[in-house]
């Protein structure tokens, strides 16, 4: 189901949306969990771990192993994925072309991410996509709760000017997606291949596969 009007703000989560960071975070992610002794593969890291805060991912591990991580883990992890992004990240297929339009639209875009500000503008930067969103950038550390819960999403829109109805989420995680919907805002799934499309298709979220399939989405609400 398409949101229901045309939305005034669209907020895009980062990783796997705006940047195709997702499939080299996870190839990663499976090589320091085996390090630790915890053999998972791709897609239950996929469905474990996409979309959450750093707090609740180093929580939720520490919950798993029974013991807390070695200090200066998550550090590490950190600094083989900025190695890793320096390399390979692109952008996401199909985006640029999409934010353009939508800008051309009156609509008006920002990001709220999971990710820590400085991994936010890094990989914007790297992409080249930062020129879209200027200052309008938005982490889970500037509220009390990560995802799933909605603070993030009712934070970036607060501090915006704009009431939830009138914001459509882009997210390519369920958590996020359910976020958007404790929100009170409309959403859409991006199928970005890492979880299953039935995943994304919850109460009645519109599920892309592409992203020159979102700006006419929107636009046509």
């Amino acid at each position: 189901m398409s949101p229901a009007e045309r939305p005034e703000l669209v907020i895009f989560d980062c990783d796997g949306v705006l940047v195709d960071s997702e499939r080299l975070a996870v190839k990663i992610e499976v090589e320091v969990f085996a390090e630790l002794g915890w053999q998972l593969t791709p897609l239950e890291v996929a469905e474990r771990f996409l979309g959450v805060s750093d707090a609740d991912y180093v929580a939720m591990i520490e919950g798993e192993m029974g013991r807390e991580l070695p200090e200066g883990w998550l550090s590490g992890v950190n600094e083989r994925l900025r190695q890793a992004f320096e390399e390979k990240l692109e952008p996401v297929a199909g985006v640029e072309a999409a934010l353009t339009a939508l800008a051309a639209a009156g609509l008006e875009c920002c990001v709220a991410s999971s990710g820590r500000p400085e991994k936010i503008r890094h990989s914007l930067a790297l992409t080249g996509l930062s020129e879209h969103f200027g200052d309008r950038l938005f982490s889970a550390v500037d509220v009390g709760r990560g995802k799933p819960a909605p603070d993030l999403f009712l934070h970036a829109a607060a501090v915006l000017g704009y009431h939830p109805s009138r914001c459509t989420v882009v997210e390519d995680s369920p958590i996020g997606l359910q976020a958007a919907r404790a929100a009170g805002m409309a959403a859409v799934g991006y199928d970005g291949g890492l979880v299953p499309r039935e995943r994304l298709g919850i109460g009645g979220v519109s599920v892309i596969a592409d992203m020159a399939e979102l700006a006419p989405l929107l636009l046509n609400s």
